[in-house]
């Protein structure tokens, strides 16, 4: 006897019994019952097997239908399930394979009844998975986290932080390049703090394209502790540092010193905006989920 789950719409008296790709036999009888552990509906299903179809590699014929037999193969993972016969007519067959990953489970109270467990097809695992999960919920869920991401990536201060960083990174480069064609140690050690600066703003475009993919990353930026905060922290902090470097040839008047202070002007504004939005991730680390918060008034 077969005890299956759940409805059996397709299969029908006659139906071919396969085991192991072979056809061994047929159904002979379809039912409902009640299971009395679990108060649930089964459908019993009475299948017949041919004797001497099953031969050991030496010729020995094994009968499927001998209990013992029937228990060394279930104690090796011997299950039946339904499968599709024909997707025209929708007509079901009962497939009998080894699954020892399944347990076994045992429907019938007769100990004279030879029982083979089922298994759950593909389709109805799926389908009692879904039944429980809340779709809708999930959909809305979903729609409102990238509303809420557009609205944070959208703020000015993250809107104009990567021109903000190509414009001071071009400034960057310019006066690299005069320096240079210069000598002496103080250009040499203002070159060693301008190529610091320069490795800075490449963290802080590396944090911010960090930052426009997050949407696929929405758990970790979400963490006030998160690695994008950091990086923001850490690339402000080097962007302020270096600027005081720079600052020293403030007195000069030559025009080496006018792009070092246009570059240090870029500087400060990008280690600023930097700044901000490093603070923002960490006072409302759910704003990458729902938006900055507005700031009310006392």
């Amino acid at each position: 006897m077969l005890y299956f789950e759940g409805a059996a719409h397709g299969l029908q008296v006659g139906a071919p019994v396969v085991f192991l790709g072979v056809k061994v036999g047929t159904v002979k009888k379809i039912e409902i019952g009640l299971d009395e552990s679990s108060r649930k509906f089964v459908v019993p299903v009475a299948i017949e097997v041919e004797p001497h179809i099953v031969r050991t590699k030496s010729g020995e014929q094994i009968d499927l239908r001998d209990r013992e037999t029937l228990r060394r193969l279930v104690e090796r993972g011997l299950r039946a399930r339904l499968r599709l016969q024909s997707i025209l007519t929708g007509q079901l067959y009962v497939d009998l394979d080894f699954h020892p990953d399944k347990p076994a489970r045992f429907v019938a109270t007769d100990p004279e009844v030879s029982e083979i467990p089922t298994v759950r097809t593909a389709v109805q695992e799926l389908t009692s998975k879904l039944e429980g999960f809340p779709m809708d919920k999930f959909l809305a869920d979903v729609a409102a986290i990238g509303t809420a991401l557009s609205k944070t990536l959208d703020t000015p201060e993250v809107r104009n932080l990567p021109r903000r960083l190509d414009a001071t990174l071009k400034h960057l480069e310019s006066l690299a390049a005069r320096l240079d064609a210069k000598s002496g140690p103080i250009l040499e050690e203002t070159r060693s703090d301008l190529a610091e600066m320069k490795k800075a703003l490449v963290a802080a475009q590396a944090a911010m394209a960090r930052l426009e993919s997050a949407a696929d990353r929405i758990g970790t930026l979400a963490s006030a502790d998160s690695e994008l905060v950091r990086n923001l922290t850490r690339a402000s902090d080097e962007l302020a540092g270096a600027a005081q470097t720079v600052r020293r040839l403030a007195e000069s008047e030559s025009p080496t010193v006018q792009h070092a202070n246009q570059a240090l002007k870029e500087t400060a504004r990008a280690a600023e905006a930097l700044r901000k939005l490093a603070e923002l991730l960490e006072q409302q680390p759910d704003a990458i989920l729902r938006g900055k918060r507005k700031t009310e008034n006392p």
